[in-house]
């Protein structure tokens, strides 16, 4: 149950971050049938750097890429039926969390669920551009969380840069 738990955990999310990348990157590659102009090009350059920056580097990278990590990792160690059951909402802070971790988590979903449904509202090729920095920002988090998975591996839990923010 130990393994289960983690290994439903973090490839639970790997799955859903996948899902996203795969999903969003059709719409980003009807960009394709567009001829977009050189302001266009300069947006989708300026936002691509931006989205691997802020979401890839800062919200993935330096945030919640390790914190999966290290609660998958604090799950295996203190496995429950119910928290492995739901290891995808446990690795992503919405069960057996600090009351803090579990208003952020839910606040995160809630910005990022307004973003995608403004995001949906947008016509092409604008919204193709908005879905090429998403893309590559998921990528990114997809990336941070097998380095953080290695990491672990190599040097344990204690070396993550976050606190699993579980109740004490």
């Amino acid at each position: 149950m130990r393994s289960l738990g983690f290994i439903w955990g973090v490839g639970g999310i790997l799955l859903l971050l996948l899902f996203a990348i795969v999903r969003l990157g059709g719409v980003a590659l009807e960009l394709t049938a567009f001829s977009l102009t050189l302001w266009q090009w300069l947006i989708m350059v300026v936002w691509l750097g931006y989205m691997v920056w802020a979401e890839g580097y800062k919200g993935f990278h330096l945030a919640f890429a390790p914190r999966v990590v290290v609660r998958a990792s604090y799950l295996a160690d203190n496995p429950k039926a119910l928290h492995v059951l739901l290891a995808p909402l446990f690795c992503m802070g919405y069960i057996h969390a600090t009351p803090r971790r579990r208003l952020m988590s839910i606040a995160l979903s809630c910005m990022i669920v307004s973003f995608v449904l403004l995001a949906r509202m947008l016509p092409q090729p604008w919204r193709g551009i908005v879905d090429v920095g998403v893309v590559a920002g998921l990528v990114f988090g997809v990336g941070s969380i097998v380095y953080y998975l290695l990491q672990l591996k190599q040097a344990g839990a204690s070396s993550l840069p976050v606190p699993a923010d579980v109740p004490a």
